[in-house]
């Protein structure tokens, strides 16, 4: 996996509209968490999504000069969103679509989606994602009132 390891984990500190942003290629955990409507929502999801195209290039580069018996890595994207907004939407459903088609191509990529008991949308939302994306596999988790996911 040399071409993994080239990867910079990137790290973005939420904002009052922006999501935390960690994603740790060399252990193929990205999470997103906090609120997201940014002014700008493409301006903030483009650099993540071209981080994740480059990140899933390196990956089935990778699997083309594995070894048979060697097994790719399966890839965990957690996602705890308070709020977004429709822009943000658009953005996210970018992410999952190009999640989605890593994993049509054989990667094992699972979809944490968390949300509040109270918030419906949310719960929905996480709903819609789990039919529109069949190839990522998805797990559906409601935040206790003393758990937070980061």
């Amino acid at each position: 996996m040399k071409n993994i390891t080239t990867l910079s984990n990137l790290h973005i500190s939420g904002t009052s509209c922006t999501p935390a942003v960690d994603f740790h290629f060399d252990t193929h955990r990205l999470y997103l968490s906090g609120e997201s409507y940014p002014e700008n929502a493409a301006a903030f999801y483009r650099p993540l999504l071209t981080e994740i195209e480059a990140y899933l290039l390196a990956l089935t580069t990778c699997a083309e000069t594995m070894p048979p018996d060697e097994a790719l890595p399966s890839i965990e994207i957690h996602v705890s969103l308070i709020y977004f907004n429709s822009s943000s939407t658009k953005m996210l459903f970018s992410l999952f679509n190009l999640l989605n088609q890593a994993a049509e191509q054989s990667l094992s990529i699972a979809l944490y989606w968390y949300y509040d008991k109270d918030d419906d949308i949310a719960e929905e939302f996480g709903e819609e994602l789990h039919i529109d994306f069949p190839a990522l596999t998805f797990h559906s988790t409601i935040l206790s009132d003393n758990h937070e996911h980061n």
